[in-house]
């Protein structure tokens, strides 16, 4: 089907486009500008509406009953400069002292009478015209004489002048009597209620944010390796509670789990480390012949294996994070690596001042030490560089060798993965090294990571909370 001459199909789609994109970006601007914690959502949710009841609410006190009222309190004042400008049409009232007394006692009307003459020039009407707008009309129907009003110059009083034939009378009333002044009262309370609402919702919310506070701060704990503290208990709202004793159920699972597993390689890695002794004996006594010799490597390696698979499957050894001088521990990690041959230099950000935080020694010293073994078998200089900032242990493993393609640098965490490259034909690797370093890492709640060295080797960065 043809669309109508002079029309574009694509127009209305273009629109639409453009209006989703439009909401796209307005809803993406309005998420970064959200608050992230649940503690202030919780107070917009209850807030917000809040705010909005109370503006309803004003805004219909305003539009009804204060508009009403200050139309029928300037009604009547209309009506009384009416009859006061009639009695004194008529000549009641020769002396105009009991004239403006009149207007004072009965009226509440202050009244002055003026020389015959021209009114003076209209005055800008206020933002808030409400009273200006409403006794302007009120007059114009009740008196049907020109005049002149002032509803700002003085705060207590409004001022108004009607021109008469021979004179001009100035009224001056006062503000009460014109419109509903006590507005500030309705406005006073509607306010007050709102803070004591806030502040009973900012309680209630704090008390139940604290639990979902702990319960993170345990699992974070729990996650970086660290015991969770020790008063730590389900609390909170049923679903809280839930959440709670379904983290320490989960928790009280995987120290199981860990302790079994641990009680398990043990017992394997006491067996076989028997039976290899027991081979190593007997080629001891076998004397030295080729044969012998190539049998003898051939344990030394199966032994370096085992060591590497039972560090893979055991981990972190359910071993307790205590407090551990960084610098300390990678003076022994240099002391274990000097035996490669390859010089290792050791930078700190700050020297002069002990970097001390919780760590499992043994594990993250074994990961440390996967790094820099790494770094030396295939560099001619390592340069191992530490440091802390206000979250992070950071340390970087950097060297001088081959380096690792960008692309293999995720692979390389996976265990029994071997490159391609001369950076992994050495027949002693397991492959397990740096898989070994990356759980150790993660254990303590951080990671590794491989990028290119500014001495143009591989550099590993090893990245643990504080």
């Amino acid at each position: 089907m043809l669309a109508p001459k002079g029309k574009n199909p694509d127009e209305p789609r273009a629109w639409t486009d453009w209006a989703r994109t439009v909401w796209a970006s307005i809803a993406k601007m309005l998420g970064e500008l959200a608050p992230k914690g649940l503690y202030a959502r919780a107070l917009i949710i209850i807030i917000a509406p809040i705010v909005l009841l109370e503006s309803v609410v004003a805004f219909a006190f305003m539009e009804r009953h204060w508009n009403q009222v200050t139309r029928r309190l300037s009604e009547a004042t209309a009506r009384d400069m009416a009859a006061v400008v009639d009695l004194f049409q008529a000549g009641a009232y020769t002396d105009e002292g009991r004239l403006a007394e009149l207007a004072q006692t009965r009226f509440g009307l202050s009244l002055t009478v003026m020389a015959p003459g021209k009114l003076p020039a209209t005055q800008p009407k206020p933002f808030f015209d409400l009273l200006d707008r409403a006794l302007s009309e009120e007059i114009s129907t009740h008196v049907k004489r020109p005049f002149w009003i002032d509803t700002v110059g003085n705060l207590r009083h409004v001022e108004i002048r009607v021109n008469l034939d021979n004179a001009i009378l100035r009224f001056t009333a006062p503000r009460a009597l014109t419109y509903a002044s006590n507005s500030h009262i309705f406005l006073m309370w509607m306010v007050g209620t709102s803070v004591v609402l806030l502040t009973v919702a900012i309680l209630f919310l704090r008390n139940q944010i604290r639990p979902i506070l702990r319960l993170a701060e345990a699992a974070d704990e729990f996650g970086k390796g660290r015991p969770i503290p020790q008063d730590f208990r389900p609390r909170g709202a049923r679903e809280v509670r839930q959440a709670a004793q379904a983290f320490l159920e989960m928790r009280d699972r995987i120290k199981h789990h860990v302790e079994q597993r641990t009680t398990m390689l043990a017992g394997v890695s006491h067996d076989l480390r028997t039976v290899l002794t027991r081979f190593k004996l007997e080629l001891a006594l076998l004397g030295s012949t080729p044969e012998v010799d190539a049998l003898r490597n051939d344990v030394n390696e199966m032994q370096h294996m085992l060591e590497d698979y039972l560090a893979f499957a055991k981990g972190d050894g359910g071993e307790a994070a205590a407090p551990t001088n960084v610098g300390e521990l990678l003076e022994e990690v240099n002391e274990e690596a000097l035996h490669y041959g390859t010089p290792i230099e050791i930078r700190m950000r700050h020297p002069n001042r002990d970097l001390v935080l919780p760590l499992k020694r043994q594990a993250f010293k074994r990961a440390v030490t996967n790094l820099v073994i790494n770094a030396a078998r295939f560099g001619d200089y390592v340069v191992i560089r530490a440091g802390a900032d206000k979250e992070w242990l950071r340390i970087e493993v950097d060297d001088d060798g081959p380096g690792i393609p960008p692309a293999e640098r995720d692979n390389v965490f996976r265990p029994f993965y071997r490159l391609g490259n001369g950076r992994n034909q050495d027949m002693g690797n397991t492959g397990l090294g740096l898989a070994i370093a990356r759980d150790i890492a993660r254990s303590h709640g951080g990671d590794i990571a491989l990028g290119e060295s500014s001495m143009g080797g591989l550099r590993a960065i090893v990245r643990v909370p504080l």
